[in-house]
């Protein structure tokens, strides 16, 4: 029997934190053992909000050595670029003469996004989720790894290809989500989620100890103690850390000094910092010895494309004959 197919593909706006780890990578290390899995570099997306097209080639590396150093394998799933394969924005123009604008404007995350670049708000940003839709459908993906803030995406996503399906002839599974423990992992900041594009929020993959410490120490606390274990703000997530590196036992030890003694912020940080050092050091080896070896990442890049572009390819065929453009 053939392996289902999974797409999902992360930003190229800088090094991935442990929010992409937890809320993407982890499931595509899970997907990757029994899934005919392709894993991208989006760098289409990552122009919808500012960026500086010096460091951009930098980036994109930066993303493909993260996915390698986090256990992506190539030997068991293919890694690409999206702008190697154009065909991409080919669909995504063709499902675009299909969807309607308003239910675009309606996503949570597009308004988030003008809020956070209110001088950067573009067509881009609106089109986004017909460009993420084309992403998972050239391929005819049937899961996609994505955190919890991705869903209304994913639900978009089946939408253009029902619509496309009725509209048209049935070409185009309906994608559903697979989700990981953990999938959304909230900012340091006290409020949200972690984002690369919210500075102060995340902890890269590539951090050192001392960064690490650094960053927790602005993490937001309280006086440390109380009669009820928040439920939201820098200390919730703080404990949200704790389970993810330390367990739910000392997460449920933690909520008990809250409770009684109180909780003293800066040995809980400290701690903290080194566990989730000694977690991030084998995935930072392993960047290492990929970061000296640029020939192979460059074989496995051209593996993907090359894997990428056939299919790509086949199925844009198909939707153009359907269309009645071929």
């Amino acid at each position: 029997m053939s392996r289902k197919r999974v797409f999902s593909g992360i930003r190229s706006t800088g090094r991935l934190h442990i929010g992409n780890y937890f809320g993407a990578v982890k499931g595509m290390l899970e997907l990757q053992e029994t899934h005919d899995c392709i894993f991208g570099v989006v760098d289409y997306h990552g122009i919808t909000t500012p960026f500086d097209p010096k460091n951009m080639q930098e980036e994109i590396r930066d993303v493909i050595l993260d996915y390698l150093a986090a256990g992506l394998d190539s030997k068991k799933c293919h890694l690409m670029i999206q702008s190697q394969v154009p065909e991409h924005v080919e669909l995504s123009y063709f499902f675009a003469t299909i969807f309607p604008v308003s239910r675009l404007e309606q996503l949570p995350t597009y308004k988030d996004k003008k809020l956070e670049n209110p001088d950067y708000v573009n067509l881009g940003l609106l089109y986004y989720p017909i460009l993420m839709a084309a992403d998972i459908l050239i391929y005819k993906a049937e899961e996609v790894p994505v955190g919890k803030d991705q869903l209304p995406h994913i639900e978009l996503s089946r939408e253009v290809a029902r619509k496309f399906n009725v509209m048209f002839k049935k070409i185009f599974p309906e994608p559903q989500a697979f989700l990981t423990k953990g999938a959304l992992i909230p900012s340091l900041l006290g409020e949200g989620k972690m984002s690369k594009s919210i500075r102060g929020s995340y902890i890269l993959l590539t951090d050192d100890l001392k960064t690490i410490k650094e960053k927790l120490s602005k993490a937001p606390t309280d006086s440390g103690s109380g009669k009820n274990i928040p439920q939201e703000g820098g200390v919730a997530n703080l404990l949200v850390f704790v389970e993810l590196f330390m367990g739910k036992k000392t997460r449920e030890d933690y909520e008990k000094q809250y409770l009684g003694k109180g909780i003293k912020y800066s040995d809980l940080k400290e701690k903290l910092a080194q566990v989730i050092f000694k977690a991030l050091k084998p995935i930072q080896e392993k960047r290492t010895l990929f970061e000296k070896n640029s020939k192979l990442v460059d074989e496995i890049l051209e593996e993907g494309r090359v894997y990428c572009s056939k299919i790509a390819k086949e199925t844009l065929s198909e939707v153009k004959k359907t269309m009645g453009l071929a």
